[in-house]
């Protein structure tokens, strides 16, 4: 079992088994969402994610056309959940707000067209640009 939480702690997401899929993507929306080069996610099924606290939503159409509609804390900002339309029967949580640096590396990198120059995504991970 993994928590993910927000900065001060008010909105969380339980999540029970390991992440289906984790992965960074360097498009131009993670990148002004985050503040950083890139953003690392997980997926995990719904069904095994158990989300508290009170969210406020913003829904964005990504590069692909789909949306996204993220769920951060109205108190600190941050973002501790979202879910991707036509993946509906997943949550994805950015890695960041479970605070574990011994979370698993990213498998897939995408968007690399993006990417800064000085970023390297682990080798062994599959790369879509």
């Amino acid at each position: 079992m993994r928590i993910a939480s927000c900065s001060c702690g008010q909105l969380t997401a339980q999540v029970d088994g390991e992440p289906v899929r984790v992965s960074i993507c360097h498009c131009l929306n993670c990148q002004r969402r985050t503040g950083g080069p890139f953003a690392q996610q997980a997926r995990f099924a719904r069904k095994d994610v158990a989300t508290s606290g009170t969210a406020t939503t913003f829904a964005i159409a990504g590069d692909s056309g789909s949306s996204a509609t993220f769920h951060f804390c109205p108190r600190c900002g941050a973002t501790v959940f979202y879910q991707a339309e036509g993946l509906e029967e997943f949550i994805m949580i950015p890695v960041g707000a479970f605070a574990d640096p011994t979370f698993p590396a990213p498998a897939v990198s995408v968007y690399e067209e993006r990417k800064h120059g000085w970023v390297q995504p682990p080798p062994d991970a599959e790369h879509y640009a």
